[in-house]
């Protein structure tokens, strides 16, 4: 079962059109901000312990209510888990022929995975107390009670079908609200490590404009396998299961590299940035199968996936002879992940960001010590220490940089706005945006050499421009003797040295011939910000020992002549006379100010490629920069 193209498909174009789900469902913590048919956000305030189904419209409650109050949903336990699953189970249900003759196959086109899930020792017991629970419910609502004679082969196959093919529903915070379940159109596409398309989700209310939605997009894939050898009709003979749902969270599918004509068609269900044995763990516990795409099964590994394992490992006296070195960096490994899996966890739960600063940057600054055996040489220690690719440095990075910010923010909320105050809240701001100009430098680095990683290249290049802008719109400069007024203007729609600002200003970001010449925009966009960043990097880091260990954002060749990150005493002192002088402060101000303007265009036109010229990230990035500008 898979989906191919029927036709070639060049970057950045709509694979399907806007599909409508055959059953979905909002988490229960949702349930009483969002409406149930739409997801949008509800207009008043949250309903305290609400589980019931709540609409933004009567044009919603009018779509949605008849389904949802014939489906008995409303008989299911308050306390049973993964109800979001049940209920979605349970309207799909409504609109199930009343024989099924492929029932442990497929059911309504889409493999149920049944006789998987229900020998499975990760969801036997779920699927078996769910589907129980399902029956209950459905007999209850005919006002009986469930004998133990009665069979949930029904309930079991289609809760199968719901966990196997459902999606998590996302917005554009990326919060996950609920699940969705679609037809083969969608649910047909398989996942790959190194996919060549990726979906979005279009929420909106009745009547509302879309963001990123065009009716007139036309199914560009098919389904290679036939009705004859498997028993499965055509996706077009399951739209039907949408007549139900008026609305409700479509999606819609868009490559996001070329795809040859006959080519699989292929999106990720995991983050692209965990390592080889990461996702194939996520895969197995959450899908049941073992990824056997092209990146999973290269050897040796890809470039990608060895540099977010990486560890860089050094000590004179450390001998390694006879030793197996890379037992020694997987102990280091694994008790360094540990401590920071521990210390995010900590932050997301009690929200104590410098406790979570403090802990963070002393692992990655200090690193891990393993001690060696008593030898003739004596006693040895081996530092290892994150690579700066390391996935874990990078959710460092990522955490770092919010926790930073809301340091920021909660010193000024906290404090006096004296301008010591002032001074120290900017501080904490610039070394946020120093984590977040890294993460991004980093994340491209991989990019370049897998181009699937696009989708977290935007968020990241989006969150770095926000915050050098943030840092050169800010009235703190004024107190370094900088008038504010004095807001530089060298960037505004075109720049000098790459042509990222006539693509934006041309309104028509990444038109045909712009895609076929995207590779170039790219490699002038690095070459761009690598020449302004060296103008004020150190400025923006001063006082951040790790970062201050990092000599450019962007460029890391340096690290390949490296055994171990040491700190440049000499590169950090450079220019400490002139921090107090208004002019070295106009100029790091006025790079400040062109790489952030050019981190937010250059996502605009990844956001482009990922979502489409109207997506909600590409309109609201675009506005950033307009109202920044103007």
């Amino acid at each position: 079962m898979e989906m191919r193209a029927k036709q070639y498909i060049d970057i950045g174009d709509d694979i399907t059109p806007p599909l409508l789900p055959l059953s979905f469902s909002l988490h229960d913590s949702f349930l009483s901000s969002h409406c149930s048919s739409c997801f949008s956000p509800l207009s008043f305030p949250p309903l305290p312990h609400h589980h019931g189904p709540l609409y933004c419209s009567a044009a919603c409650s009018s779509s949605h209510s008849p389904i949802s109050s014939s489906s008995a949903e409303s008989f299911l336990p308050l306390t049973c888990p993964r109800s979001s699953d049940l209920r979605t189970a349970l309207r799909l249900l409504l609109s199930l022929p009343s024989t099924c003759p492929h029932l442990h196959r497929f059911t309504n086109g889409l493999l149920t995975n049944y006789l998987k899930l229900t020998s499975s020792p990760e969801f036997a017991a779920q699927i078996r107390q769910g589907a129980i629970a399902m029956a209950a419910a459905r007999k209850l609502r005919k006002g009986l009670t469930l004998d133990q004679s009665d069979g949930v082969l029904l309930e079991e196959a289609v809760l199968c079908l719901v966990v196997t093919n459902a999606v998590e529903v996302q917005d554009e915070s990326g919060r996950s609200l609920g699940i969705a379940l679609y037809d083969p159109s969608f649910s047909w596409i398989n996942h790959s490590c190194s996919p060549n398309a990726c979906y979005r989700f279009i929420i909106s209310p009745p009547n509302a404009t879309s963001f990123g939605e065009d009716c007139g997009s036309a199914l560009r894939i098919v389904p290679s396998v036939s009705e004859e050898n498997f028993g499965v009709c055509s996706c077009s003979e399951y739209n039907k299961g949408t007549e139900g749902y008026k609305y409700g969270p479509k999606i819609m599918v868009r490559s996001i590299k070329r795809i040859k004509k006959g080519e699989e068609v292929c999106v990720s269900y995991t983050d692209l940035l965990q390592p080889k044995a990461m996702r194939q763990s996520y895969l197995w516990f959450n899908h049941q199968f073992t990824c056997s795409c092209s990146r999973c099964t290269v050897s040796p590994s890809t470039f990608v996936d060895h540099a977010l394992e990486e560890i860089l490992a050094s000590s004179p006296s450390f001998s390694s002879a006879g030793l197996d070195l890379n037992f020694y960096r997987d102990e280091a490994n694994k008790k360094l992940s540990h401590y920071v899996d521990e210390t995010i966890t900590e932050f997301l739960s009690v929200g104590d960001p410098e406790s979570c600063c403090k802990k963070l940057e002393s692992v990655l600054e200090g690193g891990f010590h393993v001690e060696q055996l008593e030898s003739e040489d004596g006693k040895s220690r081996l530092n290892c220490k994150f690579h700066p690719f390391n996935h874990i440095a990078l959710n460092s990075y990522m955490t770092l940089a919010s926790a930073y910010r809301i340091r920021s923010s909660d010193f000024l909320a906290f404090h006096s706005k004296t301008d010591e105050s002032q001074l120290k809240a900017f501080e904490m701001s610039r070394i946020s945006a120093g984590y977040s100009l890294l993460l991004a430098g980093a994340t491209h680095h991989l990019f370049c050499s897998e181009s699937s990683l696009i989708v977290s290249a935007v968020n990241f290049w989006k969150q770095a421009g926000e915050s050098l802008l943030t840092i050169a719109g800010s009235s703190v400069w004024n107190l370094l003797g900088l008038p504010i007024s004095e807001l530089p203007t060298v960037v505004k729609y075109k720049c000098s040295e790459c042509s990222l600002m006539d693509t934006f200003g041309a309104k028509s970001i990444l038109n045909q011939a712009e895609r076929t010449n995207f590779e170039n925009i790219s490699s002038d966009f690095l070459a761009c910000v690598r020449s302004a960043s060296p103008k004020f990097w150190r400025f923006l880091i001063h006082g951040c020992h790790y970062l201050e260990t990092f000599k450019d954002p962007f460029d890391f060749r340096w690290l390949a002549h490296a055994h171990c990150v040491e700190e440049d005493v000499d590169f950090i002192k450079e220019d400490s006379n002139c921090e107090h002088h208004a002019e070295w402060y106009t100029n790091a101000r006025t790079h400040i100010y062109k790489v952030g303007m050019h981190c937010l265009v250059y996502g605009v036109i990844l956001a482009h490629i990922c979502y489409g010229q109207n997506s909600h990230l590409t309109t609201y990035v675009l506005n950033y920069v307009e109202n920044f500008v103007h």
